[in-house]
């Protein structure tokens, strides 16, 4: 019986690690904002509010990145395939 619970425990342990990651992953995105990773090379972070995505030119991005990448986004996240200055200046009209 004392077998069984060894495997249980690491277990338990993997999920209560996974649970954390997850956790602290979401813990700097405000309620009713998303993460973006922005740029042609390194990728920078940009956390949106949802409402961008009502907007036309934020649908524009949208679609690039499913041109590019599908469903499969190599930084785990929304990856936009397009210059950092290109996604600030749409967004900063989007807040006018």
């Amino acid at each position: 019986m004392g077998f069984r619970l060894l495997p249980m425990i690491s277990s338990a342990m993997k999920i209560n690690k996974l649970q954390s990651v997850l956790t602290r992953n979401h813990l700097d995105i405000p309620k009713g904002h998303f993460a973006v990773y922005v740029g042609e090379r390194e990728k920078k972070r940009y956390v949106v509010p949802i409402s961008y995505l009502n907007h036309p030119s934020f649908q524009n991005l949208l679609r690039k990145a499913e041109e590019e990448f599908g469903f499969h986004h190599p930084t785990g996240g929304l990856t936009i395939p397009c210059n950092e200055d290109d996604f600030v200046d749409v967004t900063s009209r989007l807040n006018l």
